[in-house]
């Protein structure tokens, strides 16, 4: 009997680290962090998120094809993080809907071009030519700097300019505004569309395509993408190591490739 005891009790004695590792090992359960993107991102993020779940962190990819949602479902914490704007558009939505979000990571930038179907150069633009813009404050301003840029029309100085505000148009371009993700739609259309780089990779549009492109210079700052959360969270270590994972020369060899040189990864910019 005395033997039976002494055997029970030094296989306790095995068992019990065993169920002590076993319980940490629940612990340590991988963490859940839910990112906003815009849909045509997910080729960019899938490969992140394969990385990040070898550290513990379970990536959940939320998409949405509308600018105007990503930044309420991050205030009504339906999302933990977002990855789909620029600082400007960040800014303007901070403003316009006094909310707290900042920028935990740079992303990208992704020059705004001027597309068409139906010429073949910035010269062959006519007058009286219809010329298409996205209709939202940010990207309106940004499509109307551009075509000033290429020196079609003038504009006020001002910081997110409107058809109203433009004071020379030699052309009388006739200028409609549409919604971000009909602009590739409308170039059968239209002689000329500026178009989101995003929405160009989805229509399969490159920069050899452009007739313009927007000019990268100290000023482009705002137009730089980024991870954003709330407030509060902006030091926390997990989205620190997302945006690290983020950051990689193998995600800036994917943006390449998915966006096809129409996004350029800001760490690699001089």
């Amino acid at each position: 009997m005395k033997k039976l005891l002494k055997k029970l009790s030094l296989s306790l004695l095995v068992l019990v680290p065993l169920l002590i590792a076993a319980g940490c090992g629940k612990k340590t359960d991988s963490k859940t962090v839910k990112v906003g993107i815009m849909s045509s991102d997910e080729r960019i993020w899938n490969p992140i998120k394969e990385s990040l779940s070898k550290e513990g962190i379970n990536l959940k990819l939320v998409e949405f094809s509308d600018y105007n949602q990503p930044n309420k479902a991050l205030t009504d914490h339906q999302i933990d993080l977002n990855a789909f704007q620029h600082y400007n558009f960040l800014d303007s939505w901070n403003k316009t809907h006094k909310t707290d979000i900042v920028s935990v990571g740079e992303t990208y930038i992704a020059p705004l071009n001027l597309y068409s179907h139906k010429i073949k150069k910035l010269s062959d633009i006519k007058k009286d030519d219809k010329i298409a813009v996205p209709n939202d404050p940010t990207n309106e301003g940004r499509a109307l700097n551009i075509l000033e840029e290429a020196g079609l029309i003038k504009i006020k100085n001002v910081a997110l300019p409107t058809v109203k505000d433009i004071t020379s148009n030699p052309k009388k371009l006739q200028i409609t505004e549409l919604e971000a993700a009909q602009t590739a739609r409308a170039l059968s259309d239209v002689t000329a569309v500026v178009v989101n780089n995003d929405i160009a990779a989805d229509a399969d549009l490159t920069t050899k395509d452009a007739i313009f492109q927007e000019k990268i210079n100290k000023r482009s700052k705002q137009w730089i993408n980024v991870i954003a959360a709330n407030k509060k969270d902006k030091d926390n270590e997990t989205y620190k190591k997302i945006v690290k994972a983020y950051r990689t020369a193998a995600t800036a060899k994917n943006i390449e490739k998915v966006y096809k040189g129409t996004a350029i990864p800001v760490w690699t910019l001089k």
